[in-house]
């Protein structure tokens, strides 16, 4: 009979890709790890694991495994939760990670709208590069994340649910100037990007490469509010989501000549049944959020799942 600690020691292999980051990760020695793991192999009677210098790296059989047993897994963890709750309200704990300018925007309002008392969420700030990967791994039961994301596409391996659309702006001091905006008219201008490969910082780059220039980076900030403060002193312009620009900052915002909208969604892993927890998740994530006032040009717009 398969272990399934010693299943989910495999699983984190293939996410985490060492022993070492799975030692670290399950607070156990690598040599514990790494016992645990051979044990799999004796049990299962197939080699899963082949060296590579100093390294391991998952055989076919080892990766087929692994990702089965995130399936298996998932069932095991909906069993559980299912007996928890038989004759009661959804309970359990569910995992949700949204990028930073959906928490308080998405995330929170659909928590605080949920009233099951033997449920328990927990929210994760992760951005789409960081988010996608959790889910596949099975740090997220589900995310908040946006579709849009050419350089790491969402397969058929996931259920997609959108939520709404939200146009990217351009961001400047607020003395410039109104109207749509050019980019190739910012060529010469300090710009402010998010943190490397990550979804703005890409879509930055391409939007301006396509434009005919590289932006010239004079800082990088991993969180919105700083950059919107970078902006607001007169030191930098950025592109950021109209969802990001927190009206506190006094900074002016104009739409694109050529508009660019990315599309939010939330997202499940596919092929599993879905706890009832997260079902009631989702279903408080597709309630129209009460957004602050927004300039007319941000006008998110609800989108039919």
């Amino acid at each position: 009979m398969l272990n399934p600690w010693r299943l989910r020691l495999l699983s984190r292999l293939d996410t985490l890709g060492t022993v070492r980051a799975v030692a670290q990760d399950a607070n156990l020695s690598a040599s514990s790890v790494s016992q645990q793991l051979a044990v799999l192999e004796a049990e299962t009677r197939t080699q899963l694991l082949e060296r590579t210098g100093r390294r391991v790296r998952l055989t076919p059989a080892g990766l087929m495994l692994a990702r089965r047993a995130r399936v298996i897994l998932d069932h095991m963890d909906t069993v559980e939760a299912e007996l928890r709750s038989l004759g009661e309200e959804p309970a359990g704990l569910v995992r949700l990670g949204a990028f930073q300018s959906a928490i308080h925007t998405l995330a929170v309002p659909a928590v605080t709208r949920l009233a099951h008392p033997h449920l328990e969420v927990q929210l994760l700030e992760l951005e789409p590069h960081e988010s996608i990967p959790a889910l596949r791994g099975g740090d997220a039961d589900v995310i908040i994340t946006t579709t849009d994301f050419v350089e790491l596409p969402l397969g058929p391996d996931l259920d997609i649910v959108p939520l709404a659309t939200d146009p990217i702006v351009l961001v400047t001091p607020p003395e410039a100037p109104r109207g749509p905006a050019v980019l190739s008219a910012y060529a010469d201008a300090p710009w402010a990007l998010d943190a490397p490969q990550s979804y703005m910082a890409n879509l930055t780059l391409r939007l301006c490469r396509e434009s005919g220039f590289e932006p010239r980076v004079v800082c990088r900030f991993s969180n919105y509010l700083m950059t919107l403060q970078h902006v607001e002193a007169g030191l930098s312009i950025a592109l950021l989501p109209g969802l990001a620009v927190d009206r506190r900052y006094r900074v002016a915002t104009r739409e694109l000549a050529t508009p660019v909208t990315r599309t939010i969604a939330a997202v499940v892993r596919r092929g599993t049944p879905l706890r009832a927890g997260v079902n009631v998740v989702l279903d408080a994530l597709r309630q129209p959020p009460e957004l602050p006032e927004l300039p007319e040009w941000v006008g998110l717009r609800s989108s039919s799942p």
